[in-house]
């Protein structure tokens, strides 16, 4: 969509504030497509796709991982933000950066990091995306990170806590002032949620772990499984969980859409700065939906990420990502030499935290197999190398 078609509360790549390290405008694409493509060619995208999103990533060649759930979001946020008149670009930037920071094993491993980092200030997997694009990236010449527009980071930046926030400079302002993002960020964010819930839906049926009978005490799933099965009796079981959760995706996608369109209209928001204004995010859902999902998330909480299976799979993950840290953190010259100068470095200048941070980095980076492989390097006595 040309920047003369978008909506006049749309990101406007032409107004960025800017980036950090100041650039030559770039040829051919907008500011926001040069953010993307920088991060569609990072280290830390190619690493999503051996980082898990419920399933260890050894455990299924088909099942999602963080690489094909950030494609899935990207691609709901595209036709969301198309449906508006809002920033394709941004939006597709955003939900391609917004899991680079993730922990390997998922929720599991971010908790267990969160743990051991508790007396050094904590982990956030949102700051820590922040993280890598800002400085952990290191492929340019005249900066760290890749130097993105001021809307992408903020974009990335989803949750913050306020200690972290008061550190950020003008990017954790929002969460200071209570003041909201770009439409586009929040149709990001929107989509991760219809992204994650569904295709966790697909990944459990295959694995066994639920069953058509079980997801049919959630409205949201009975009333469109209800549907396909009344419009094509003779499907096989494969059709019958594709098109039930295809048709959930649709409906969701429509019931956001239409009611965005309501609240955007209803607020009278005419710039970024009058959505930025607002006391409350303008993308969302209607109330009838919100509820609907609300219960499908409770329902995967209960019966998929509490499964005996996966509840027993994630508590082996957060020891070794316990292991990990303690082990490194101990005796930071285990590490590859480039991370044990920069704990050096750290320490030098903020003590015990700054050691610290440079292990959680080093951890954060690895890949599901990279942190077991480490793992048994470290504390396998067959392995000496």
């Amino acid at each position: 969509m040309s920047p003369s078609a978008l909506a006049a509360c749309a990101a406007d790549p032409a107004r960025s504030r800017g980036r950090r390290h100041p650039e030559e405008p770039p040829a051919l694409r907008s500011e926001f497509q040069r953010d993307r493509d920088r991060i569609v060619h990072s280290a830390a995208f190619r690493r999503l796709e051996y980082k898990t999103q419920v399933f260890v990533n050894h455990e299924g060649d088909l099942f999602r991982t963080r690489l094909t759930h950030t494609l899935e979001v990207a691609q709901i946020a595209r036709s969301v933000a198309r449906s508006l008149g809002l920033n394709e670009d941004l939006c597709e930037t955003v939900s391609l950066a917004h899991d680079l920071g993730h922990t390997p094993f998922g929720h599991a491993g971010q908790d267990a990091l969160n743990e051991c980092m508790k007396p050094h200030g904590g982990f956030e997997h949102n700051l820590q995306s922040l993280r890598v694009v800002d400085e952990l990236e290191d492929k340019y010449a005249r900066f760290r990170g890749l130097n993105l527009c001021f809307e992408t980071r903020e974009g990335i930046l989803k949750h913050c806590s306020l200690a972290n926030a008061r550190q950020l400079g003008e990017v954790g302002r929002r969460f200071i002032e209570r003041t909201q993002p770009s439409l586009e960020a929040q149709i990001a964010n929107a989509a991760d949620e219809i992204a994650y819930n569904n295709h966790d839906i697909d990944d459990g049926l295959r694995a066994g772990l639920l069953d058509i009978e079980q997801l049919r005490q959630v409205p949201l799933f009975a009333r469109h499984h209800d549907a396909a099965r009344g419009r094509w009796p003779q499907m096989n079981p494969k059709q019958e969980r594709h098109e039930t959760i295809r048709a959930i995706i649709n409906t969701l996608v429509l019931d956001l859409v239409a009611h965005s369109q309501v609240r955007i209209a209803a607020a009278g928001v005419d710039s970024l700065e009058a959505v930025r204004a607002q006391a409350a995010p303008l993308i969302g859902f209607g109330e009838g939906v919100e509820s609907e999902n609300r219960k499908l998330k409770g329902f995967l909480r209960d019966n998929l990420y509490l499964h005996h299976r996966v509840y027993r799979m994630m508590t082996k993950a957060r020891r070794v990502m316990r292991d990990l840290f303690d082990t490194l953190y101990a005796d930071p010259r285990l590490m590859p030499p480039q991370f044990y100068a920069d704990a050096q470095l750290r320490e030098s200048h903020h003590g015990a935290a700054g050691r610290a941070r440079t292990v959680a980095d080093y951890i954060a980076g690895m890949t599901d197999r990279y942190a077991l492989d480490e793992h048994e390097r470290l504390f396998d006595p067959r392995r000496l190398k």
